[in-house]
């Protein structure tokens, strides 16, 4: 758990801490307490819909999303969406 002094960091909720903490592979893989614990400043506290978006801010989102892809695996995710859809999202953040 945290202490008090864990509150008073500066922490930004828009974008997830460098590197990050999760461990994305092609496989998923199954989490321990441990895991899970060392997760909890990255992951929402709860779900909630705020103006048509999941969570309050885009690094609680970039959280959740990161988390489910270190579970699932990369493998998988893929098959979620069309390989041209996939494709072009490299392309632009090659740009």
């Amino acid at each position: 758990m945290y202490n008090d002094e864990d509150e008073q960091e500066d922490v930004d909720f828009e974008n997830l801490p460098e590197p990050s903490p999760f461990e994305i592979g092609l496989e998923g893989r199954r989490w321990d307490v441990d895991r899970f614990d060392a997760l909890g400043r990255v992951l929402p506290e709860k779900m909630e819909l705020i103006d048509g978006k999941l969570f309050w801010s885009r690094r609680e989102r970039l959280g959740m999303l990161a988390a489910m892809l270190e579970q699932v695996g990369l493998t998988e995710a893929v098959k979620l969406a069309p390989k041209e859809l996939w494709l072009e999202a490299l392309r632009r953040t090659e740009e």
